[in-house]
C-alpha cells in the first residue's frame, strides 16, 4: 500500500511532464529534419537553421523577429519601470485603498487579450492615432505592466521601510534613496518581471494584430501566417530558438537568485 501511494503522484507527475513537454521534444527533433514539411525522418540537418535567414522568407522572418524582439524590450522595460514606481506608491496608501488598486490591477491579467486588443484599437481609432510601431509597443506596454506589478509589489511588501528612511536620515536623497537601497533590494523581483514581461510580449498575437497595419509583422503573426500552409521546417527551427533563450534567460535568473541567496546567508 505505501508503495502504490507513492507511485500514484510519481505517476501522475510524470504523465503532466509529459503532456507539458512532449510537445516541445517533437519540434526540437524535427527542426533538424531532413525532408520539409513532413513527420517522416530524413536525416538529420543544420540546413532548417541555415535558411531562416537566407533568400526572401529567411529576411522577412528576420525582420519579424528583430522586430519582436525590439518591441519586448522596449515593452519589458517600460512596463518594469513603471511597475516599481506603481508598486512603491500602492505600498505607501492604507490597506482599504491599497486592497482597492490592486484588486483593479487583477482585472487585465484575467481579462481575454481578444478583449484587450479591441478596446485599444478602438482607444486608438478614437484618439485618431495611426496604428503602426507606436501603437504596438503602447498596448504592449499596458499589457505588460499589470503583470510587472504582480512580480514586484510582494518584494516592496517584503522591503524593510526603516532602511529608507535611515538612508534619508543620514543625507541621502529620494532618487539616491531609490537607486541605492531600494532597487537594489527588489532586485529578484525586477528581474522576474523582466522576463515575464519579455515572454509575455514575444508571444502577445492577438493585441498585436489589432494594434497595427500591415506593413509591420510580429513573429507571432509571421507564423500564424506561415502556419496556414501547413509545417514548415523553418518555423520548427525558429521556435526551437526562441525556447532555447528563454530556457537560457531562466536558467541565469535563477542562477542571479542563488547567488543573492547564498550572499545573504554568509551575512
Amino acid at each position: 500500500m505505501r508503495y502504490i501511494k507513492r507511485f500514484i503522484p510519481n505517476f501522475y507527475l510524470f504523465l503532466v511532464l509529459v503532456f507539458i513537454y512532449l510537445p516541445i521534444a517533437v519540434l526540437i527533433i524535427y527542426s533538424f529534419n531532413n525532408l520539409p514539411k513532413s513527420f517522416i525522418w530524413g536525416g538529420f540537418t543544420l540546413d532548417n537553421y541555415k535558411s531562416l535567414f537566407q533568400g526572401s522568407d529567411g529576411s522577412g522572418i528576420l525582420d519579424s523577429l528583430l522586430m519582436t524582439l525590439k518591441v519586448a524590450a522596449i515593452a519589458s522595460v517600460a512596463s518594469t519601470a513603471f511597475a516599481v514606481l506603481a508598486s512603491l506608491g500602492i505600498a505607501y496608501l492604507n490597506k482599504k485603498l491599497a486592497s482597492i488598486v490592486m484588486n483593479l490591477t487583477y482585472i487585465p491579467n484575467v481579462m481575454p487579450d481578444l478583449v484587450t486588443g479591441i478596446s485599444f484599437m478602438l482607444l486608438f481609432a478614437f484618439l485618431g492615432v495611426r496604428k503602426g510601431e507606436f501603437t504596438l509597443i503602447m498596448a504592449h506596454i499596458a499589457l505588460c505592466v499589470p503583470f510587472a506589478i504582480l512580480s514586484i509589489s510582494p518584494k516592496i511588501k517584503q522591503l524593510d521601510r526603516s532602511l529608507a528612511e535611515a538612508a534619508m536620515d543620514l543625507g541621502a536623497t529620494r532618487m539616491q534613496t531609490l537607486r541605492l537601497v531600494i532597487i537594489p533590494e527588489i532586485m529578484p523581483g525586477i528581474l522576474s518581471s523582466l522576463l515575464l514581461t519579455f515572454t509575455l510580449s514575444i508571444d502577445d498575437y492577438l493585441i498585436s494584430n489589432f494594434n497595427v497595419d500591415s506593413s509591420i509583422q510580429t513573429l507571432p503573426m509571421m507564423i500564424y501566417s506561415m502556419a496556414k500552409l501547413g509545417v514548415n521546417p523553418k518555423m520548427n527551427a525558429l521556435t526551437t530558438l526562441i525556447f532555447a533563450a528563454v530556457l537560457v534567460l531562466m536558467v541565469l535568473s535563477n542562477l542571479s537568485s542563488i547567488k543573492r541567496k547564498n550572499k545573504g546567508a554568509k551575512l
